[in-house]
């Protein structure tokens, strides 16, 4: 187990982070053994013969993943479509989670080149203050019934730090019971403080696992660090967390198979390791820049999208899979019945949207623009039942003790 401390990067120091590195084998080292090309090349030489043995099997590898992603594969999305659909109601029903995100600051040390939050972004900057922060919660109850609450920051340790984030899980409580960080990665230590402040879950993207491209797109600040944003989810489950979220920004890479593949072998490690936690995954796909911004190095079309959701349910039965309201109303409200288990709803992706800075940068266009209730009726019109609940603060104590038994049985 490290201990945190101060680190520099880019010659400036950091908090938050490990002072020395984990001597514990983590998920980096793994993907070493994974060669990029490799992956590539053996999705491309994929045949029909391989996507029906995958088709025919109860439960998959990542060979068989690979099999239903690739090209392949593509004559058999009505097949997989229906396959998808059975287990998709074998486990889940026919319902749908339900969250909605705040961001709370879009200040970020970070140079991502493809943000509207990069640092040399001249714009002003919201950090919502305590009372802020109760004023959005309570405009976001005003909006439906929520409970799942995902909590967004940009990355700036200094600002919107560990401290801060207590402070906000705090002040949420009593609005909603199930709360969720998507922030910078943090410390062992940190994700295990914050589960005592009501965390119950922690997405993160990894953007693309790309170890060399990685950089070219993260060149400067805390997550131009590969190693230590990819085992970020090693240090998630070793504090207890009890659910971890997944996904990789779909247009970085122009094989984006080969990306989602390297998730899906990420995935397979962690319900390995960490196999009390709850996993979900999320396919965010970038759009065609405007005014001369990031342009993606690949555009995944709706079927491509749709094969992917279909081949993931197919490798992982039990999987959350995620919607954001990046993707439009018709298409989340079709692929509510075929895979898709959670979506975002009445999302506003600017610092205090709901409330008290709706004029803030936004760190994306929103592609659904739907009300709450409107999103409701589209998913009870092709027979999918919203749920707001799906945590409850009882189950709390029962998750603090396994967290602190996790963390002290990898000191």
């Amino acid at each position: 187990m490290t201990t945190a401390g101060t680190v520099a990067v880019d010659g400036h120091p950091v908090t938050g982070r490990p002072a020395a590195i984990n001597s514990t084998k983590m998920f980096s080292d793994e993907l070493l053994h994974i060669d990029w090309d490799a992956t590539t090349a053996a999705i491309a030489a994929k045949t029909a013969a391989d996507v029906e043995r995958a088709l025919q099997k109860e439960h998959c590898d990542v060979d068989d993943f690979m099999a239903l992603i690739s090209p392949a594969a593509t004559p058999y999305i009505e097949r997989m479509a229906r396959l998808s659909r059975r287990y998709t109601e074998e486990r889940f029903g026919r319902t749908m989670s339900l969250f909605i995100p705040l961001y709370l600051t879009n200040s970020c040390t970070n140079s991502c080149v493809y943000c509207g939050f990069h640092v040399g972004n001249h714009m002003k900057r919201t950090i919502l203050s305590p009372e802020e922060m109760v004023s959005e919660y309570q405009a976001i109850k005003k909006l439906g019934p929520f409970e799942n609450l995902l909590i967004v920051t940009g990355e700036n340790p200094a600002k919107a730090g560990v401290n801060y984030l207590a402070k906000a899980l705090d002040l949420a409580k009593p609005y909603f019971s199930n709360l969720k960080i998507e922030v910078m990665p943090l410390s062992t230590e940190d994700y295990a403080t914050l589960t005592h402040h009501g965390l119950n879950g922690v997405i993160c993207f990894q953007e693309t696992y790309h170890r060399e491209n990685y950089k070219l797109y993260h060149p400067r600040g805390m997550k131009s660090n590969f190693e230590w944003r990819v085992n970020g989810f090693d240090r998630m489950g070793q504090a207890g967390v009890h659910s971890i979220g997944m996904g990789v920004l779909i247009g970085l890479e122009r094989e984006w198979r080969t990306d989602l593949t390297l998730m899906a072998y990420h995935l397979r490690y962690l319900q390995k390791h960490y196999w009390r936690t709850k996993y979900s995954v999320n396919f965010p796909r970038m759009c065609p820049a405007e005014n001369g911004g990031f342009e993606p190095n690949c555009i995944m079309t709706d079927r491509e999208l749709a094969q992917l959701t279909f081949a993931m349910r197919i490798f992982d039965h039990d999987v959350d899979i995620s919607y954001s309201t990046r993707e439009r109303a018709d298409f989340r409200d079709h692929m509510a019945t075929l895979g898709v288990t959670t979506m975002s709803a009445g999302s506003r992706t600017e610092p205090g949207g709901y409330s008290t800075h709706p004029d803030a940068l936004e760190q994306f266009e929103v592609t659904d623009p739907r009300s709450v209730p409107a999103v409701t009726e589209g998913l009870r019109r092709v027979g999918v039942e919203p749920v707001w609940k799906d945590w409850d603060g009882s189950f709390d104590s029962l998750r603090l003790a396994e967290a602190g038994k996790t963390v002290s049985e990898t000191n």
